[in-house]
């Protein structure tokens, strides 16, 4: 065994009578448990957390969104779909028109943005998370049927039961001069309420979701789309079928992945991670002070035995050793303490929910926890970092004591 570390760890498992030293460490090696620990468990919330929302997003945001790189909208021919068809890994194609409109229901309106799909859209998977109330339908072209998000419905009070109720639908028309007819400023159509869908609070307020040729009379848009979106062929990855397409459309398309789609929030989160992390970081580098004071105060008490090992031979190399080994012992046992705590606790809650988020209306009863290696990682060489900067003074005073004065 090597010696330096053999000395470290009698000192750290000394049987002698307890005193304050022994009791500063054992707190030292408790703080750096109970600092590993919360880091584990909150890392691995809001790895949770952004899971959670990716998977949200992803039951209503397509694989691959590609839209014009100038512009609100562009056109699209029959053949031009049919060559994106044939891209390698591509499984569905999806035609969307998008803008704001006008909504009316008994009375009450809203500006909502009414998105129009063709009729494979719910062919990609769509409202598989989250909660659905009705049918799964966009009707017919002659009976176009439209399904609203949560907070839509709610706030227009939509009865998708009522078969005699419509939905009334305004967009306002190019302006023309001329005319005082108010009736000529606005497009005006109605469709069927026929279910409703609750993902994610951004989605519920404002979407309500129609078959794309009720949308395009409704809009007058004729071949102009503002979106594809696609479904990518099982067995090819996203990243891969995302690099063909933007191989086939060129420099005047932008095509990007779910996670492109919502950079901004998910760049906050990641964000708020990182501040969390450092957060809870500099409040372990507080309590591992404690092991830069137990270890002063051990090169203090072990003056003499310092002083023997230096007339035996030893180096001032192998006296700093001993304690950074020391300050290691402490810091490394309360680490490995903390991460096997936090371990078992993050998958306990993932297997058994232990906290609840306690909101009736959420889509998920427990707090979303993820454990990722990186954030053990991550910890570790946060502890290896603190330790040493906690160790490193004490270790050099110890090697400092002056053989003569001790013996």
């Amino acid at each position: 065994m090597n010696l330096s570390f053999f000395i470290a760890s009698r000192y750290f498992r000394s049987k002698k009578k307890r005193n304050f030293i022994t009791i500063l460490s054992r707190i030292s090696m408790i703080g750096v448990a109970v600092g590993t620990m919360a880091l584990v468990i909150v890392l691995s919330v809001f790895n949770g957390l952004e899971d959670l929302i990716r998977g949200l997003y992803a039951s209503f945001d397509a694989e691959l969104k590609v839209e014009a790189a100038v512009g609100k909208s562009f056109r699209v021919e029959q053949d031009w779909l049919n060559e994106i068809q044939t891209v390698e890994g591509v499984e569905v194609v999806t035609e969307v028109i998008e803008d704001n409109a006008l909504f009316g229901y008994k009375g009450v309106q809203k500006v909502a943005k009414l998105k129009g799909v063709s009729d494979n859209f719910l062919d990609q998977g769509r409202f598989e998370q989250g909660y659905f109330r009705g049918q799964i339908s966009l009707g017919t072209e002659k009976q176009p049927e439209a399904i609203l998000g949560m907070g839509v419905a709610s706030s227009l009070r939509v009865d998708i039961n009522n078969d005699l109720e419509f939905l009334t639908v305004y967009y306002p028309k190019a302006s023309r001069s001329g005319s005082i007819d108010p009736r000529q400023m606005y497009n005006r159509e109605i469709i069927r309420p026929i279910g409703y869908f609750s993902i994610e609070k951004q989605f519920d307020d404002e979407y309500i979701i129609a078959p794309i040729s009720f949308v395009e009379e409704l809009l007058e848009y004729g071949n102009r789309r503002t979106a594809l979106e696609i479904k990518v062929l099982e067995g090819y990855r996203i990243s891969q079928v995302k690099r063909n397409l933007r191989e086939h459309l060129g420099t005047d398309f932008l095509v990007r992945d779910t996670d492109e789609q919502h950079a901004s929030l998910l760049r906050a989160i990641k964000i708020e991670k990182l501040f969390v992390y450092l957060t809870l970081t500099f409040i372990l580098a507080v309590a591992s002070f404690n092991i830069f004071f137990s270890l002063s105060m051990l090169a203090i008490e072990k003056k003499k035995d310092i002083a023997v090992l230096k007339a035996l031979g030893a180096k001032d190399s192998l006296i700093q050793a001993i304690y950074l080994k020391q300050g290691a012992i402490i810091a490394f046992s309360g680490a490995i303490i903390g991460l096997v705590l936090g371990f078992l606790i993050v998958w306990l809650q993932d297997t058994f929910g232990l906290v609840s988020l306690g909101v009736a209306s959420s889509i998920i009863d427990n707090y979303p926890v993820k454990m990722v290696w990186t954030d053990f990682l991550y910890t570790c060489i946060s502890v290896i970092a603190i330790t040493l900067m906690a160790s490193y003074r004490p270790a050099k005073i110890a090697s400092k004591v002056k053989t003569v004065e001790q013996l």
